[in-house]
């Protein structure tokens, strides 16, 4: 999958060594992402959409998202917008990175100032079938304000400016994101991609196409490969190491845990200690690798069949807007959205499956059960009209070489202070189940006859 995010986004740079692709260049790449991954793209969003198969599936997107990437370098005394209109969906931002896949701003949809006579559909009671739903975004070269606080509701306040500032030899990136769009939508939402419109030194202006050469918008893309997934013989590195320390704590399939132990997603390095059983004393809050969402806040745990094929998740449900029928009111809730997503390990980062919120069945108790196994183990009842979710392991596992493992991890977006059990709420690893309550994911393996067994078939959830 690597590969052919690399062949569908253009050649991936180290900042030592860059190279201005010429017009042609530009052409040839994306006339391979065509050829590459479905989904719609321009020269500016030349790199996506990113999901899960058949699209470009890295760096552990949600299934329900898509994602675009631009890379780009405004000219000197340039003004760079970006101009679009809200998508008919849960969820839109525009986040900007560095070279390491570390995000520096998110402008979440609600954040957004709508243009004049405009709607925007995002915001709690809007009308989210308004025809008039544009807005500009103008992108600066500047650090966002260092107090600047991230993945909360920040209900009540505008903006009207991203924060992209260079890095490497010029270039600045943005991620354009769209979540759970509403049913018979595109992927752009049904309002296609915005655009830029970039405004020279000497008061020329260029919009959408005409704009990209003089952003150099096919520039190879000055990153860090590590940043989308964990470098292969790094991994391997780990996996031995959690070998040897499973035989010392007797725990064959270390670091999955009988009960499941879930983590709060931290920096690369705790990653690590999850491995090493060697805990950090003072874990960084994760910033960088896999180019993460600010407006999500995740814990995951690791999974492995040898101690059961079905791994059973029961936790309660927050509370969402509903969207996905195109709903014509934006409703409120205790999260904006939230998912569980079946993945491969972190060499590969491809997304198995995903469930959100209003795809999971919930009892009247406010409980959902999610089963995870091989489609080859996956128990009868596990089907939504027993009110039961199921996602899918890979036949390959990690897909670096344990058929065995996955990870599962869950989402909860744009949590608020009223609600005291979100992921966003958790202030060190190993406060997870204390904080979160009955809305922390109790999981534990099962065989499948013993799940067809044990848990009834609920008909009428919903």
């Amino acid at each position: 999958m690597a590969l052919a995010f690399a062949a569908a986004c253009g050649a991936v740079g180290t900042v030592a060594a860059q190279s201005r692709p010429s017009r042609s260049d530009g052409a040839a790449v994306a006339d391979v992402a065509k050829n590459v991954a479905p989904g719609p793209r321009s020269c500016f969003w030349s790199r996506g959409p990113v999901s899960a198969d058949p699209y470009i599936n890295i760096a552990y997107p949600d299934a329900a998202t898509f994602y675009w990437s631009a890379t780009f370098s405004i000219p000197e005394g340039a003004r760079l917008s970006i101009e679009g209109n809200f998508p008919h969906s849960r969820y839109m931002s525009l986040i900007s990175y560095d070279g390491a896949g570390v995000p520096v701003e998110s402008v979440a949809d609600y954040l957004i100032r709508p243009a004049a006579s405009a709607v925007n559909p995002f915001l709690p009671g809007a009308n989210r079938n308004a025809e008039a739903r544009g807005y500009s975004l103008t992108v600066v070269d500047a650090a966002p304000p260092a107090d600047q606080p991230v993945g909360m509701n920040l209900l009540g306040q505008q903006r009207t400016t991203l924060h992209a500032p260079k890095y490497g030899s010029g270039q600045q990136q943005l991620l354009y994101r769209i979540y759970a769009r509403d049913k018979q939508m595109d992927e752009t939402g049904g309002v296609g991609l915005p655009i830029p419109v970039l405004t020279l030194a000497d008061g020329r202006v260029l919009r959408g196409d005409a704009a990209c050469p003089a952003l150099r918008a096919q520039q190879p893309m000055q990153i860090d490969p590590a940043a989308l997934a964990v470098p292969r013989e790094k991994y391997r590195e780990l996996v031995a190491i959690a070998r040897e320390v499973g035989r010392e704590k007797n725990q064959p399939a270390y670091p999955a845990t009988n009960p499941p132990t879930w983590y709060i997603q931290y920096d690369r390095e705790y990653l690590y200690s999850l491995y090493t059983g060697k805990p950090l004393a003072s874990p960084k809050k994760s910033t960088g690798g896999f180019y993460p969402n600010l407006d999500n806040q995740y814990i995951r745990t690791i999974v492995n069949r040898k101690l059961g094929k079905v791994f059973v998740i029961r936790g309660k449900a927050p509370t969402t807007p509903r969207t996905a029928n195109g709903d014509a009111v934006m409703g409120t809730g205790e999260l904006r959205y939230w998912s569980m997503c079946s993945n491969q390990g972190f060499a590969n980062t491809r997304v198995n499956g995903c469930v959100y919120d209003e795809q999971v069945p919930v009892g009247p108790d406010g409980f959902y059960t999610i089963v995870v196994s091989r489609k080859e183990d996956r128990p009868s009842n596990a089907i939504a009209q027993c009110g039961i979710a199921w996602l899918p392991m890979a036949d390959d596992g990690d897909g670096a070489g344990d058929a065995d493992v996955s990870v599962v991890q869950l989402r909860h977006m744009l949590g608020t202070t009223d609600f005291p059990h979100a992921v966003q709420a958790i202030s060190k690893p190993g406060d997870e189940r204390e904080v979160m309550g009955d809305y922390y994911p109790a999981g534990r393996y099962m065989s499948t006859s013993a799940f067809e067994t044990a848990v009834p078939c609920m008909q009428g959830r919903h």
